[in-house]
């Protein structure tokens, strides 16, 4: 069966070899606990129980999970584990099911969800590049989105991922997330909704504020998270740019830029999260 769960279409049949974003025919993950460093209304008080998966159809650069993008750990499980690992995050007292870098798994996530829906929500973390049609299949099964917005720019895109039409699929598959109505629980965390992300990376400020000029236009349907925890990791050695955190001056310019186009629902980030003590240990 040729794999087209990701924009990448690449075709390949995942039981013979491995598709672009690293991984076989069975589900690889690296870690799942109750993670307490996600937005407020995503972690809560008793943290948001977190799925890492290993692989990744875009592969960043600068990843700060690049071990597991590169599927250079990780433990292979099965649907009804997956499943099983649900039941178990809920149970310990999880605020939701936090599903990190599910695209390229999403045929198995959904049967998983079949076999157990908890009745926590449900929360789809991901990097955005997303095919509306894998979205169309699992949008039933998600009460969160919660995707990255990375690059405006094609060449930027380009240079840190190798492909070029990133904001022209991830603006679309937003644009899509975004139709989920806001609902709120009495608690302060989102029941359901699109919560974006932007991280701000060093020297491309004004590639930010053209994806804050988009995010403009969805001010009312979404909640925005500008983050600024940018920490050099992965392979940059030939981004010489990326070889430091953001300063002060970049971020709080991205945040004045993001207030004065009407911007209000918008988390920020204090500089100190810029570490790698918030990067997580992973398990296998």
């Amino acid at each position: 069966m040729k794999c087209d769960l990701c924009p990448n279409l690449c075709g390949v049949d995942r039981k013979i070899s491995l598709g672009r974003c690293g991984t076989g025919d069975t589900v690889k993950i690296a870690k799942y606990y109750l993670h307490k460093y996600e937005e407020p209304c995503i972690s809560g008080s008793k943290g948001s129980g977190t799925v890492f998966f290993c692989g990744c159809s875009l592969k960043c650069a600068f990843c700060q999970n690049y071990e597991l993008s590169r599927v250079k750990r990780g433990k292979d499980i099965s649907v009804n584990e997956l499943a099983d690992i649900f039941r178990a995050l809920e149970e310990q007292g999880a605020e939701n099911i936090n599903l990190v870098t599910p695209t390229h798994y999403a045929d198995k996530i959904m049967r998983a969800l079949d076999i157990y829906r908890p009745l926590i929500p449900v929360v789809y973390n991901t990097h955005g590049y997303e095919n509306l049609s894998s979205l169309y299949a699992v949008d039933k099964y998600m009460d969160v989105y919660l995707p990255d917005l990375k690059f405006f720019s094609p060449d930027v895109s380009e240079r840190y991922t190798g492909i070029r039409n990133y904001f022209d699929v991830a603006a679309k598959a937003i644009e899509f997330m975004a139709n989920k109505p806001l609902i709120w629980g009495e608690n302060g965390m989102m029941k359901q909704g699109t919560l974006v992300r932007h991280l701000l990376l060093p020297l491309n400020l004004s590639d930010s504020k053209k994806i804050i000029d988009f995010l403009a236009e969805l001010k009312d349907k979404v909640y925005i998270s500008l983050m600024s925890q940018y920490t050099p990791f992965g392979e940059i050695k030939n981004f010489p740019e990326l070889n430091r955190k953001v300063t002060k001056r970049e971020y709080d310019s991205l945040i004045d830029y993001a207030l004065s186009k009407g911007i209000t629902n918008m988390f920020y980030q204090k500089l100190s999260s810029a570490e790698e003590t918030y990067i997580p240990r992973w398990d296998f």
